[in-house]
C-alpha cells in the first residue's frame, strides 16, 4: 500500500492511498475512522481523487463522525446499566 498524500483539516486527517488498483480515502478524527474505497479508473490521475475532498464531502464526513460517536457512546452506557 503506497500512501499517495497526507492532509490535515481542522476536524479531522485524510490519507490517501494507492493499493490493487483502488484509493482508498481514509479520514481520522479521535479514535474514529471512515475509510471509502474508489476504483483507480475512475481518475485519471492523484489530483483527480484529491478533488473529491471538498468542502460538502468533509462536512458529511464531519457529519458522520458525529454520529459514530453518539453510536459509540450509547453502546458504552447500555453496557454499563
Amino acid at each position: 500500500m503506497r500512501v499517495v498524500k497526507e492532509l490535515t483539516y481542522p476536524a479531522c486527517k485524510v490519507t490517501l492511498f494507492a493499493w490493487n488498483n483502488r484509493y482508498i480515502i481514509k479520514l481520522e478524527q479521535g479514535l474514529l475512522e471512515q475509510t471509502f474505497k474508489i476504483d483507480e479508473t475512475e481518475f485519471a490521475n492523484d489530483d483527480d481523487v484529491i478533488r473529491l475532498l471538498d468542502a460538502e464531502f468533509l462536512q458529511q464526513a464531519i457529519i458522520r463522525f458525529r454520529q459514530m460517536g453518539q453510536s459509540v457512546y450509547e453502546a458504552v452506557q447500555r453496557t454499563q446499566t
